[in-house]
């Protein structure tokens, strides 16, 4: 599976947070306090969900299942005016990302294993210290090996110096 690689512009996300990690997942949690909510969110640019994490610059370094980071469930607005009680907003800075066209359960990591075990380490990009984030749009069906998504990896060109 070869990624297209592209420029995200910035985006501004309104949506819920919660810190968790891979042996405290807790992304049911987030995604059930979050959708009731969306409806109030008047000003958004789509009908796309975000699904953005945030991970600290040594996650994958020192990965442990215990290490945390920050889960958002979001959506694209056009400003921060009118928001919704316990929501928050978060400008995604604009940058290079890898993105790969998913097709299957959102429980299935081996797509996540692929990416950082094989292509990753065989491509010319390096991880890049920003938030990952996965697009739910129309094709996105929770819990349905026919769901799609599109998983945004956050990339930087590797520059060996000599």
């Amino acid at each position: 599976m070869t990624p297209r690689i592209e420029i995200s512009n910035e985006k501004k996300l309104v949506g819920k947070r919660i810190t968790m990690s891979f042996a405290n997942y807790k992304i049911g949690e987030l995604w059930q306090t979050f959708s009731p909510k969306r409806k109030e969110i008047t000003n958004n640019i789509s009908k796309d969900l975000i699904s953005m994490v945030i991970y600290q610059p040594n996650h994958f370094v020192e990965f442990k299942p215990t290490n945390e980071f920050e889960r958002w469930a979001a959506v694209e607005v056009s400003n921060f005016e009118n928001l919704p009680t316990e929501m928050e907003t978060f400008v995604l800075p604009s940058g290079l990302y890898a993105v790969f066209d998913y097709k299957g359960l959102h429980t299935d990591n081996s797509i996540f294993q692929y990416i950082f075990g094989k292509w990753l380490p065989n491509s010319t990009y390096v991880l890049d210290n920003r938030p990952h984030f996965e697009i739910l749009g129309e094709k996105y069906k929770n819990n349905d090996p026919t769901s799609e998504e599109e998983i945004w990896i956050p990339i930087r060109l590797n520059i060996i110096e000599v």
